[in-house]
């Protein structure tokens, strides 16, 4: 099949779309591709995943049941069977890309993927990249793997780099109304780009190359990670101050111009602002480039555990307790507000510390019922009810992440003593202490 058979095929809804990996971003992506009208075929390694979306029941808090159950009732199937990638004509690839034990770039997950595909590529067919990565890794990596197997990439067979911007929780924004970034290896690949995502996208945004999109990403994050650290590091020096740094960035967010809010926290988290930057500052060495003012923001905004645990000591030490033997309990493990994706969570790396130290922990998260399995932390916890009788019988209520369903009038009345690391409180109270 040639260019314009594909683009005929994806322009009239008649195309066989494939997402490779069903989590928080290829999950929704294949939902928005049948409801549209195409027929799509969602690949994971992960067979609870494959049956439970046969069930028509959901493994993602944000994403509701009755949304999956009807995409299957229009043809949606999940699989694990990799061989039935040729009977897509497009291909989308959705897989983790995490960082090693050395903090760089780990592309087992991607290459893997495509390894595992490349006996069932065919002519035709489309392959999009919409994994986080450093400039060059479709070019560089992706293309000569597919060429190898007799396809050549721009005539026969179209390769293009679509980063995600899934923002889960945001009830503002959806699939369909993030514009959608994409470049292609060459011209043609472009125009099938296009063509791929147009239909189920408001709007597409070409840009000239592969490594355009792939450094558009990379800016996106590194410009919140960047900024998360200058305001980690205004909350340390507002708080020798004694200055409520809350206050301050409320304050400042009232200027209807050149200024736009960042929060501070007591980590970062989720599966992109934490570990995106690495994926620059490792490429950038090739080229004899250091880049400082990315490292700086990671290291500071890597310490905010180390700060919080810090004023945890010292609040108890206030109180004539240490942390060893404290009854803690952490309210909201999930690493953002409101959702229950625990991806490289802040709140469990605190919990992990403070057990360290000798501390009794227990978490309460509506959003996350029971710890989950986690490849570096081990916690069998269960989430417990917030209420007068247990919240006075902690030594200290953490307050990581802050959920709006959490009662903060009941917290903040039966808590004996309350670090907040999200300025939920604001103002002087008796019972807390700013982190």
């Amino acid at each position: 099949m040639n260019k314009d058979a594909l683009l005929q095929k994806l322009n009239d809804k008649t195309a066989v779309i494939g997402v490779v990996g069903l989590g928080y971003v290829g999950l929704p992506l294949s939902l928005r591709y049948a409801e549209t009208g195409y027929k799509v075929i969602g690949f994971d390694i992960d067979q609870s995943k494959v049956e439970i979306i046969n069930r028509g029941q959901t493994y993602i808090e944000h994403i509701p049941a009755e949304g999956i159950a009807e995409a299957v009732r229009n043809g949606f199937e999940p699989t694990s069977d990799l061989s039935r990638a040729r009977e897509a004509d497009a291909l989308i690839l959705c897989v983790p890309t995490p960082l090693n034990k050395y903090r760089e770039p780990d592309l087992s997950f991607v290459l893997n993927t495509v390894e595992a595909l490349l006996p069932h590529l065919r002519g035709g067919q489309v392959v999009s990249l919409e994994s986080t990565t450093y400039p060059g890794t479709t070019e560089e990596e992706l293309r000569p793997r597919i060429e190898k197997v007799g396809l050549t990439v721009g005539q026969d067979a179209f390769l293009v780099f679509s980063p995600e911007r899934e923002d889960p929780g945001n009830p503002k924004f959806s699939t369909r109304n993030i514009p959608k970034v994409c470049g292609g290896t060459t011209p043609a690949c472009l125009e099938v780009g296009i063509a791929l995502y147009g239909q189920v996208i408001d709007k597409v945004v070409p840009v000239s190359s592969t490594q355009a999109a792939e450094l558009t990403k990379l800016l996106e994050n590194i410009h919140r990670a960047v900024n998360i650290g200058l305001v980690n590091e205004m909350k340390i020096i507002a708080d020798r101050m004694g200055i409520d740094i809350h206050e301050v960035i409320r304050a400042a967010a009232t200027k209807p111009f050149g200024f736009v809010p960042y929060y501070p926290g007591p980590g970062l988290g989720g599966h992109c602002i934490p570990i995106d930057p690495f994926y620059l500052t490792w490429k950038a060495r090739e080229y004899g480039l250091h880049t400082r003012f990315i490292e700086l923001a990671g290291e500071i905004n890597s310490t905010m555990p180390e700060w919080v645990v810090e004023k945890i000591s010292d609040a108890l030490n206030d109180r004539e307790k240490s942390i060893r033997g404290s009854r803690i309990l952490v309210l909201g493990i999930a690493y953002k507000k409101n959702v229950d994706d625990m991806r490289e969570s802040p709140s469990v790396e605190l919990m992990s510390m403070l057990e360290a130290k000798g501390a009794h922990i227990a978490y309460s998260d509506p959003h996350v019922p029971h710890f989950p399995k986690m490849r570096r932390y081990s916690f069998q916890l269960d989430s417990i009810d917030l209420t007068p009788e247990v919240l006075s019988g902690f030594d200290l209520v953490l307050l990581a992440t802050d959920h709006d369903r959490f009662d903060y009038g009941l917290i903040e009345k039966h808590a004996q003593l309350i670090v907040d690391t999200r300025g939920r409180y604001l103002g002087t109270r008796d019972n807390v202490v700013k982190a």
